[in-house]
This record gives structure tokens, C-alpha cells and sequence, in this order.
């Protein structure tokens, strides 16, 4: 077997013929010398204010899906169009303009994404979008069919005694079925990547942009990220057209902490822990695979049975005196 390691190891045949990093394929890491091209950015946008928003009682004679944006969220929706163009079409530290980037979108199949992704899209010249694609498994969670509104008021009360992330509504999903199709939807993204279908031409920096929900939005960064049920349940909601930057690090990981500040993090809910992570990923370190997959590692064990270690190997006699192994 050879002693190399994955991020020093040759590239093997892929998919057509294709090469790609077996260090990447296990960690979503960016070797170095690896051919796979990363976006530069992964923007997930929450959708601006809808009428559901505004009045609950909405969701009672209209279907989730048909939901509009209100004139003040179509406002936002401009308004974070013009937000996220500033973050792509800056990305030195000084802040000096990159010739080079493009903006790939996915939107969820909602009336209120899809009105919210064409007010975002309005800030854009045609030549730097790459292309737009609808994904059903970003849509919002499933609530059920027509929603009766105190009825409604009332299982989400229970749902924040039972927790968020298990509990089923009525007909509809738990935010764990959410947690199923988003990590179906990452499966596609990373062939989208792999096919460099994502891309136009190899000097390009990419962005994607992902106009989806809520908690559709928390769920895909609590699988990007790898965090436990307890982590996302300490999470606080987007607000409306609020958008998180998930930005390419110089160790090949993708980082909040790249655009965002620590106060930001804290303010969304993230623990120290998670805090610490984040901080890790937007360094120039790298860790190998099984420690990157250890990042939460305290969170599942309480105490280790580790044994000192000490020159000279002890044990205890019958009469609990220690006598050296080498006698």
C-alpha cells in the first residue's frame, strides 16, 4: 500500500475519462495542484418579505408555493441584488474590482424565490450571469396543503417544545426531511462543479448563488459544515433578503469568517465551537481527512480512557505499591 498522502497522491481516472483528487472526493477540501475548479463563493439568500410574512392568514387561502413578495420585499430583493454585487465584483482585500468573476444561480421553485432571484438578477449585466437553474430541493419545508392559521399557531408551538429539527408537521416535512434533499442537491452540485458545468472559462471566478428559504438555508450549511442537530438548533433564522457569504479560504475550505465577522456569527447563533471551526477554515492550515472530520469530535464523548504515558511502564503490586515492568 502506498505511504503518500491523499493530498500528495496522483489523480485517478474519473467519471469520462475525467481526473479528479481523491483527497477532494473524501473531504470537499481543495488539494493542492488538484484540477477541480471551486466557486469563489456560495451565497445562500434568504427570499424577500412575502405576504405570508405579513399575514399569516395568507397561507389559509393560498397554496406556500404561490405566495408573492410584497412591494417591500421586492424592494430587498433589489436592494441584496445590489449587496451581493459589491461582494463578487471586489475580492482583494483592498477591494479593488476582479475582471474575471461570473454568478451562477439556483432558485427554489416558489413564487417568492423566483420573484426575489429576478429582483437580485436586476442588479447583474447579462454578460456576467453564467446561467440560472429552478431546484425543487431548495424549496421551503413542506407546512402541509392550505394552512389553517390558528390551527398552525398552535403545532408550531408544540414543534418548539419538541424541537425544530425532528418535528414533522402535520402532511408535511421535518426540517431532518429537509436535511434529506438538500444533501441529494449537494450530490448534484459537486458533479456540476466536477463537469465544469459551472464554469465558462478556466480564468473565471465563479459565484453561486442559491435563492431559497429559511431553513432550507440553515440545513445546507449544517451539512456543508457538518454540524450536529444541537448546533442547528441553536441557529436564529435569515431574515428577510438577508444573504451569508460562504467564501473559498486559502487552505482550500469554505468559511463564513472569510467575509463575515465573528459578532455576525454570534449574533446568528453559532457556539464558540462552531465559531473556532469557522475560524480554522478560513486559514492557510490544513488538516488531514480524519482530523477535518473530527472538528466536533468533544461533542460526542464525555471522558477518554487515556493512560499516562511514561518512560518506564508501571503497574501496582498486591499491596498497591508501584514496581517497575522491567524488574
Amino acid at each position: 500500500m502506498s505511504s503518500s498522502s491523499p493530498e500528495t497522491a496522483a489523480a485517478s481516472q474519473g467519471v469520462g475519462g475525467k481526473d479528479y483528487c481523491a483527497f477532494c472526493e473524501m473531504t470537499k477540501q481543495h488539494a493542492t495542484g488538484c484540477s477541480r475548479r471551486l466557486p469563489k463563493r456560495i451565497i445562500l439568500v434568504r427570499h424577500g418579505e412575502s405576504q405570508g410574512n405579513l399575514d399569516m392568514s395568507a397561507y389559509s387561502t393560498t397554496p406556500d408555493y404561490r405566495i408573492p413578495l410584497t412591494p417591500r420585499g421586492v424592494e430587498q430583493a433589489r436592494a441584496a441584488g445590489r449587496g451581493i454585487l459589491d461582494v463578487v465584483s471586489s475580492s482583494s482585500p483592498e477591494g479593488s474590482p476582479d475582471p474575471n468573476w461570473k454568478v451562477y444561480f439556483y432558485v427554489s421553485p416558489y413564487e417568492r424565490t423566483r420573484a426575489t432571484q429576478r429582483g437580485i438578477g436586476a442588479a447583474f449585466p447579462r454578460d456576467r450571469v453564467i446561467g440560472a437553474r429552478e431546484e425543487c430541493r431548495v424549496r421551503e419545508q413542506d407546512f402541509g396543503n392550505f394552512q389553517v392559521e390558528e390551527r398552525m399557531r398552535a403545532i408550531k408551538e408544540t414543534r418548539e417544545r419538541f424541537g425544530r429539527f425532528f418535528f414533522r408537521f402535520p402532511e408535511g416535512e421535518s426540517a431532518a426531511d429537509v436535511f434529506d434533499r438538500v444533501a441529494s442537491f449537494l450530490e448534484s452540485l459537486w458533479r456540476d462543479i466536477d463537469n465544469g458545468r459551472l464554469d465558462q472559462t478556466t480564468s473565471c471566478e465563479t459565484n453561486l448563488v442559491i435563492v431559497s428559504h429559511g431553513l432550507t438555508s440553515r440545513v445546507f450549511m449544517m451539512k456543508w459544515f457538518k454540524w450536529t442537530v444541537e448546533q442547528f438548533e441553536r441557529l436564529n433564522n435569515f431574515e428577510n433578503c438577508e444573504f451569508r457569504v460562504m467564501q473559498l479560504g486559502p487552505g482550500g475550505e469554505y468559511s463564513l469568517l472569510m467575509h463575515h465577522t465573528k459578532e455576525e456569527l454570534e449574533s446568528w447563533g453559532l457556539s464558540p465551537e462552531m465559531i473556532t471551526d469557522q475560524q480554522w477554515r478560513a486559514s492557510a492550515n490544513r488538516r488531514s481527512w480524519a482530523e477535518e472530520c473530527s472538528s466536533f469530535i468533544a461533542t460526542f464523548f464525555d471522558n477518554w480512557n487515556d493512560q499516562p504515558e511514561d518512560e518506564d511502564c508501571q503497574e501496582e503490586d498486591d499491596g498497591g505499591e508501584i514496581k517497575s515492568l522491567e524488574e
